[in-house]
C-alpha cells in the first residue's frame, strides 16, 4: 500500500509542480491546491498506514494507530482550505481590474517602473 501511496505523491507534486510553473493564474492555484493534498497524503504515509485500535485508556489492545498524524492532517486541509480560498477571491479581484490572469500581462511594461 505504500508503494501505491509513493506513487500518487509523487504525481501529485509532478503536477502541482507543472501548473504552478504556467502564466495562468487560475492553474497556479490549482496547483497550489495539489501541492497541498501531495503534502497531506505524504503527511499520512510517513505517519505509517498500520492498522490497530483507536487509543483509548479503557481498552487493551495489541496495536494502537498513533492519532498525530490525523490531527495534523485535519489542520493542514483547514488552512489550506483557506489560503485556497483567499488565493480565489484574489484572483477573481486582480482578473476584475486587470481584466487578465495572465501572470505576464499582470507584471506591465518595462517602461512604467
Amino acid at each position: 500500500m505504500e508503494l501505491v501511496m509513493i506513487v500518487v505523491i509523487g504525481f501529485l507534486f509532478a503536477a502541482a509542480t507543472y501548473l504552478m510553473l504556467s502564466k495562468s493564474l487560475l492553474r497556479i492555484i490549482i496547483g497550489t491546491g495539489l501541492l497541498s493534498h501531495g503534502a497531506h497524503l505524504l503527511l499520512l504515509t510517513m505517519g505509517g498506514l498500520k492498522e490497530g485500535a483507536p487509543p483509548l485508556l479503557g481498552e487493551h489492545a495489541e496495536r494502537y494507530v498513533d492519532p498525530l498524524p490525523q490531527a495534523l492532517i485535519l489542520t493542514a486541509i483547514v488552512i489550506s482550505f483557506g489560503v485556497t480560498a483567499f488565493f480565489l477571491v484574489l484572483a477573481y479581484r486582480s482578473y476584475q481590474e486587470l481584466g487578465t490572469d495572465n501572470m505576464e500581462q499582470m507584471r506591465g511594461k518595462e517602461e512604467d517602473d
